[in-house]
């Protein structure tokens, strides 16, 4: 990827679960947490700590390349799709509770 749409560097690394990364699960939810920047790429399921994996932004962007158009995802924010190939919803992390 010649233009990296992110303001973190490619090899940031993020939060992501073995589903995703092991298991082909789509990433179906998206957090930019507010308390550090991190990234998180997430199934929208339940999260157990021993599903999680460290893994570079660049990976996840090369894995899912809709996540792109998240790199202007505000800090504190997160992106919800009800699918693989949905479009992104967006809105600050509170607000997708009423999803």
């Amino acid at each position: 990827m010649d233009d990296w749409p992110f303001a973190d560097p490619p090899n940031v690394m993020t939060v992501t679960m073995q589903q995703i990364v092991h298991g082909g699960e789509p990433i179906l939810l998206v957090c930019h947490d507010a308390d550090d920047g991190s990234w998180q790429f997430l199934t929208g399921g339940s999260f157990h700590v021993t599903d999680g994996k460290l893994v570079t932004l660049r990976s996840m962007v090369e894995r899912d390349s809709s996540l792109a158009e998240l790199a202007d995802l505000p800090v504190g924010w997160q992106a919800w799709r009800e699918r693989r190939g949905s479009p992104w919803e967006r809105g600050p992390v509170d607000s997708a509770e009423d999803q």
